[in-house]
């Protein structure tokens, strides 16, 4: 038995045959030709004729993995339409008398090789997308066929890399999983396996005499299994097993409303810490984003992340959940969080230290460059913000008054941006008490439970010594939970729960009954939430 590691892309067990599928590579020849006009506009019409193809592609694509995924497609042919794609093609062949192939291929290697050597691992993921669109051109000027087969049988497909349409003109009934050589989390052939729900795994030392062999393809811990034995089969056929019954679960529950029997309908929304976590919110049918961990941009760093970089990041998330909430948190360094070149000095206790929102209203060109990212993607989707660490109102107003600034830079500069839900964490009890008068400045409050514990309780969540006296459940928690609640709806606002309290199954019919508006959770509590609140009288 072969057992390869990779880097899993998407979840989930695959047994049956290899195909190793190689690419059917474009042998271009440089010729001389005379008649440049003439060959300008041969390329002209096989540009169209891809141009169509992939408009068509965007139409399979768009019934399989839903409009946003689809739209790589439409970027695909808006690059065929650049006016520097275009210009290079047309330059070649007059300046240098070539024919149209070299000229299309000497220009997709020049193009992705600029994307491939910048340092931003999103652009890097699209240079295959340059390297598509020119193959494409190239095998319809040879009159060649684009279409990927993958024959009758379901397959494990290896290949050295899969390009996007390569990907959706696969026969998904026939496709068990993906496994690369090459290949990014980030590039678009991943988000499309992820949104398939195909398992899938990149980075693999791969071989082309893997193919028509027995695999297993395992994606939760990213590797392919060649030549099982009976025994390791066994195990992952148990594996499948198991995966099929919590299938069945969110088939019967997926699309389903949040709502008890008695009518009173609630938010199910899902918690992440990166992009990477879209597949799960996803595939659990989670109704928007009630909380997204900006920090992990800092953390995952050596010096401050850019407007540029962050921008990219939000406008993915706003795009990939399609119009639904995405409530983005501001940063949140400090405390158990700590970022070197952030020059944070010791603190004796730094979870009541500088941390969180006193980091932004203290160091405002920091805040600014997030603020600038997070409004510019409002204009890709359904964004809100929401700052953690709140105790004041005049905190608020500080945050409101940068705010009117970035929106005034950002109308100078006439760059758009849409309309902004703006709210505020409750996880003091300072914030809870006066949650009446904070109510007032704000769009809605999400309850941050892990904090408000343990500053209610005074005591360290950190601690394990602590364990035996840190009690969630504590009524105090719980009163302050239906002060806040209780005062938003008085207001005319929304308010939710962001913490690891909303995903206690215990506790979700006494939150019906507080008349919570939302719960944020970890993606895959929110069908077993779900189950119980449509059980709820």
């Amino acid at each position: 038995m072969i057992s390869r590691e990779g880097k899993q892309v998407f979840h989930g067990i695959a047994i049956g045959r290899v195909r190793f599928l190689t690419k059917k590579q474009n042998v271009v020849t440089r010729r001389k030709i005379t008649d440049t006009d003439a060959e300008i506009t041969r390329y002209e019409t096989a540009k169209n004729q891809a141009v169509e193809q992939l408009r068509a592609l965007y139409g399979k694509a768009v019934k399989e993995v839903g409009e946003v995924n689809a739209q790589i497609f439409e970027v695909h042919a808006m690059m065929l339409e650049d006016g520097g794609y275009n210009d290079s093609v047309h330059n070649l062949i007059r300046s240098q008398n070539v024919n149209a192939e070299y000229a299309v291929a000497t220009t997709g290697d020049n193009f992705a090789e600029m994307f491939a050597n910048m340092e931003d691992e999103y652009f890097q993921a699209r240079s295959i997308d340059i390297k598509d669109v020119s193959e494409r051109v190239i095998t319809i000027l040879h009159g060649g066929d684009t279409g990927s087969d993958i024959g009758n049988e379901p397959v494990i497909i290896v290949a050295e890399d899969l390009a996007p349409s390569e990907t959706v003109q696969m026969d998904k009934s026939r496709l068990l999983a993906f496994v690369t050589h090459l290949g990014s989390a980030n590039s678009h052939t991943a988000i499309l396996a992820r949104t398939m729900g195909i398992p899938a795994v990149i980075g693999v030392d791969i071989e082309e005499d893997w193919n028509g062999r027995p695999a297993i393809v395992d994606g939760y811990e990213g590797k392919i299994l060649i030549d099982p034995d009976e025994t390791t089969l066994a195990y992952y056929r148990e594996r499948q097993k198991e995966d099929e019954k919590k299938k069945e679960l969110l088939l019967d529950l997926k699309g389903r409303e949040n709502v008890t029997k008695s009518g009173q309908k609630i938010n199910l929304y899902a918690n992440i810490g990166n992009v990477s976590d879209l597949a799960g919110v996803l595939e659990n049918d989670a109704g928007g984003i009630g909380l997204f961990r900006s920090e992990f941009l800092y953390l995952e760093k050596h010096t401050f992340p850019t407007e540029e970089e962050q921008f990219r990041v939000y406008r993915q998330v706003a795009e990939t959940m399609a119009g639904k909430k995405v409530i983005i948190r501001t940063l949140d360094i400090g405390a158990d969080k700590q970022v070197d070149y952030f020059d944070l000095e010791k603190e004796e206790n730094p979870a009541m230290g500088y941390r969180a929102i006193r980091i932004c209203l203290t160091r405002k060109d920091i805040f600014k460059t997030q603020l600038r990212a997070l409004f510019r993607a409002s204009n890709f989707g359904n964004i809100a913000v929401m700052y953690p660490m709140i105790i004041s109102v005049e905190e608020v107003r500080q945050i409101k008054e940068i705010v009117a600034e970035v929106k005034k830079e950002l109308d100078e500069a006439g760059i758009p941006y849409g309309t902004v839900e703006q709210g505020i964490m409750i996880e003091t009890p300072a914030a809870a008490v006066i949650s009446d008068m904070l109510a007032k400045e704000v769009d809605f409050f999400s309850i941050g439970t892990n904090d408000l514990t343990q500053y209610t309780l005074a005591i360290d969540r950190q601690n394990a010594k602590l364990d035996a006296f840190y009690d969630p459940h504590h009524e105090a928690v719980l009163r302050l939970i239906e002060l806040v609640v209780k005062n938003a709806h008085e207001a005319g606002i929304w308010a939710g729960i962001c913490g690891e309290l909303g995903a206690d199954l215990t506790l979700t019919k006494r939150f019906l009954e507080m008349g919570l508006d939302e719960l944020s959770v970890s993606p895959g509590s929110i069908l077993p939430i779900r189950q119980i609140i449509r059980e709820s009288e």
